[in-house]
């Protein structure tokens, strides 16, 4: 069985090109195109491609739009961006739509039929600029998590003993702002320190700096 390939892009030299390319292989059909992503989602149920190869800049509906919509509407939908862009801009956006694969337009041909049969099979085929925005991407959001969980492990009073802390205020002062006794402040210093895992308040202090944790708070 050969797999089925439906092409979307609005420049007409860059589809003629694709078709004839691809279907001088073997396991491959071209079996439509259409010139902007508004039309692939008409045309998707009527030709029920395996793979979708999708341009991301194109009018009335872009790549990106269409890809997610496609998503939606056909869970499993296989479709493959080759574009242009390599930004952060396209790239993270596309690869959340749901795109099983990105490529940019000066890719090798046979790089890019191993691609569709990747996507086809089920595998992820990046461009490797796609692939550096994503790891990239992807450590941001383990970072931003992390200070995230550490402000969830802290209970309310632990936040404010140890934005206090980051005041520089002594335990007396804290006790005096928050209207608890300096032997309690000790006691959520302490957890503070065991949540954090550091050693004294200095580095609870810097720590909190360096996470950003109290960035909302006015100083």
């Amino acid at each position: 069985m050969k797999i089925k390939v439906m092409l979307v892009d609005d420049h007409l030299v860059v589809l003629r090109g694709l078709r004839f390319f691809l279907n001088t292989q073997p396991d491959i059909e071209v079996v439509g195109e259409v010139d902007n992503g508004s039309l692939v989602l008409k045309k998707y149920e009527e030709l029920r491609p395996d793979v979708v190869l999708m341009d991301l800049m194109m009018p009335v509906m872009d790549g990106i739009e269409a890809t997610k919509q496609l998503n939606e509407l056909y869970p499993g939908v296989k479709v493959v961006v080759l574009t242009s862009y390599s930004d952060q801009d396209h790239v993270i956006p596309a690869l959340q739509a749901g795109a099983a694969g990105y490529q940019l337009k000066d890719i090798d041909p046979d790089e890019l039929v191993k691609t569709i049969r990747a996507a086809y099979a089920g595998e992820k085929h990046l461009h490797p600029k796609a692939t550096h925005l994503l790891l990239t991407e992807m450590n941001n959001n383990q970072e931003k998590e992390s200070s995230a969980t550490v402000l969830y492990k802290l209970t309310t009073r632990e936040k404010d003993v140890l934005y206090q802390v980051t005041l520089g205020k002594s335990n007396k002062e804290i006790a005096a702002d928050l209207y608890i006794s300096e032997k309690t402040v000790k006691t959520h210093v302490s957890n503070i320190l065991s949540k954090l895992q550091v050693h004294d308040r200095t580095q609870a202090a810097i720590y909190a700096m360096k996470e950003q944790l109290f960035k909302d708070h006015s100083i």
